[in-house]
């Protein structure tokens, strides 16, 4: 007798579970930001405990969406999630370093394109920046050289972009763990750009409160969709070129911890839907680099997402092309 073995890659689309993990996912974060719509927005000196309980939303989901439809079958969860075993070692091993050291950079280099194009005022004197620190501090206190708190600002990235990534694994056990490899049968371009807009919907509980570009209106929310899709296609790919969920994840507790950067540089509050990381500068520069992942053939070789090993004289159930990938 011969028993098949649990598939890890899907063939189609399991539409009813992806509703169920999408409506989970933002019904919750839409529950966790209630009392903040109810109180004084963001406002509330709560504010800062609730949004990270927000970012584990959508890991919540997952164990919804497990429960209730299966989806991926038991034994294969771990391999579909991404999260073991590491292989290909090298490349996942290589993958984390890029994650962790790629995204500050992009980020400046977003903040260049936004002076150039007059979205922003440099202030290398950090002036600005200091009168911040000035402010945020009660009167009398006495400050270091702005300089210096500057670089240990700067310093610390790589340190925080670890510490962030605690928190940012509870999106991305969502996003690129179950949302990305359950839309993967659309092709690789479908799914991600689907699931980074999904994602960008998700942040409305927050966004429509004036959280990251100020607008409390739909415009809001439309550039938060836009920054979550240029951001996720290049997080997807670090998912799907490495197979594992792990790059993903630094990427963007990277990404969190470098995000403030453009007010360091600023010679005054930029409006962020256009300056941000988040924002148009963002956009543009995700655009470049993913351009570039694409014309070197980068989204058309992809293993396996954690294929199971097999027999040699076996088939491999997930060696097949991915769908879409041309």
């Amino acid at each position: 007798m011969t028993t098949t073995a649990p598939r890890t890659t899907l063939t189609r689309v399991p539409w009813r579970a992806v509703l169920i993990f999408t409506l989970t996912s933002c019904g919750l974060a839409a529950l966790v930001c209630l009392p903040l719509w109810l109180g004084d927005g963001l406002a509330e000196p709560f504010a800062g405990a609730l949004l990270p309980v927000m970012m584990f939303t959508p890991a919540a989901a997952v164990v919804v969406v497990m429960l209730t439809t299966g989806v991926p079958e038991k034994g294969t969860r771990a391999r579909f999630l991404g999260l073991w075993p590491l292989r290909p070692a090298k490349r996942v091993v290589g993958l984390l370093f890029v994650a962790w050291l790629v995204p500050p950079v992009l980020v400046g280099l977003g903040i260049l394109v936004a002076a150039a194009v007059g979205w922003l005022q440099l202030d290398l004197t950090f002036a600005a920046f200091a009168d911040q620190l000035a402010r945020a501090l009660p009167a009398g206190t006495p400050q270091p050289p702005v300089g210096v708190v500057v670089f240990a600002q700067l310093a610390l990235i790589p340190l925080a972009a670890l510490v962030n990534s605690v928190l940012a694994f509870g999106e991305e056990l969502g996003w690129r763990g179950w949302l990305l490899p359950a839309l993967r049968p659309l092709g690789t371009w479908p799914a991600l750009l689907l699931s980074g807009a999904i994602w960008g919907v998700w942040h409305s509980p927050v966004i429509l409160l004036g959280y990251n570009f100020g607008r409390t209106d739909i415009t809001g929310v439309l550039f938060m969709i836009g920054g979550c899709v240029a951001w996720g296609v290049l997080f997807g790919w670090l998912r799907l070129r490495s197979g594992s969920v792990w790059p993903a994840v630094v990427a963007h507790g990277a990404l969190n911890a470098a995000g403030g950067m453009v007010l360091i540089f600023a010679a005054a509050l930029p409006d962020l839907a256009l300056a941000g990381p988040l924002g148009v500068a963002g956009w543009i520069v995700a655009a470049v680099v993913v351009a570039v992942l694409a014309v070197t053939g980068q989204f058309r070789t992809q293993p396996a997402l954690a294929a199971p090993r097999t027999p040699p004289s076996a088939p491999a159930l997930d060696a097949r092309p991915d769908p879409g990938v041309g």
